[in-house]
């Protein structure tokens, strides 16, 4: 078994209706696909309505699964009640909501407009908000017994990050929510959980970020300690435990999936790996010339 293997046995999310914002590419797709391989049936919303009808037919075809392209900017309430509606007329109900759809800019702050502060702010904090609230009131309106919201955070969201202080600001509120909704709507079967990823690179979000050669000098992968990035599989993976019903002791987590990287740049001293061997005995041939006095 590899990493990039499937995870969970076949049909672990047969008959779940699921719906993915921000799902015609990216981690979007590629948690929808596994998703479909299981057996669910999936929604995926964004604003680009004919990327998601291109999305849609490719992973039908892929799969043999069924997947429902609806168009929706997460921004505004009535888009998303209008596309909880759509799903419901073409499924009949929806168990998993998936808040995935997000926005980023690299930019030190000073050098922001307060309309592209807005703009991450509104899609990750904003549009997580108006989805959550509008699948939470339907599912205690409707009394259905168990219900799910994944959110995907950042490892960034409880220790913030510069250069990226919109989307640390959202996340940290989209983190705030997921653990706050798992106490509170947990009596209405609603179960509410998040997956934290480090660097998985996906070329639309990745080419934004960091555009041209940038990508090459700011290697991610030598902040993780593994000495990798993540492979897409393995964030589906986790993503479909958590939606399934072999998750359904879990609520209120967070996972973190990111090689260690977090916990590598929060540690005071874990710059010293840059020290080489030799002087490493050079320090300790000291130390021990100290101790020896």
């Amino acid at each position: 078994m590899a990493y990039t293997d499937k995870m969970l046995r076949d049909n672990a999310l047969k008959d779940k209706i699921i719906v993915v914002t921000g799902g015609g590419s990216g981690l979007g797709k590629s948690m929808t696909k596994y998703f479909m391989e299981l057996g669910a049936k999936v929604a995926i919303t964004s604003r680009d309505l004919e990327k998601l009808k291109t999305t849609a037919q490719e992973l039908e075809a892929e799969t043999g699964g069924k997947c429902l392209a609806v168009q929706c900017d997460v921004r505004h309430y009535e888009e998303v009640e209008n596309m909880l509606q759509a799903v419901l007329k073409e499924y009949g109900r929806v168990d998993v909501l998936l808040n995935n759809a997000a926005g980023n800019f690299i930019s030190p702050t000073e050098r922001l407009s307060a309309n592209a502060f807005d703009t991450v702010i509104d899609i990750v904090l904003k549009g997580s908000k108006n989805c959550t609230l509008a699948f939470g009131k339907h599912w205690i309106d409707t009394k259905q017994e168990k219900s799910t919201i994944l959110n995907i955070v950042t490892t960034y969201a409880w220790t913030g990050s510069a250069y990226v202080v919109p989307s640390a600001t959202a996340k940290a509120g989209v983190l705030a929510m997921t653990r706050s909704l798992a106490v509170e709507w947990a009596k209405y079967g609603i179960r509410s959980n998040a997956i934290a990823p480090g660097p998985f690179p996906t070329k639309g979000a990745w080419d934004r970020l960091l555009p041209g050669d940038l990508k090459d000098k700011f290697d991610l992968a030598k902040k993780v300690p593994l000495k990798r990035v993540g492979d897409h599989q393995e964030l589906a993976n986790i993503a479909a435990y958590l939606v399934s019903d072999f998750s359904a002791y879990v609520n209120g987590e967070v996972i973190t999936i990111d090689g260690g990287e977090w916990l590598k740049g929060a540690g005071q001293f874990n710059l010293l790996e840059a020290i080489p061997e030799e002087m490493w005995d050079m320090l300790e041939a000291m130390i021990k010339a100290k101790k020896n006095k």
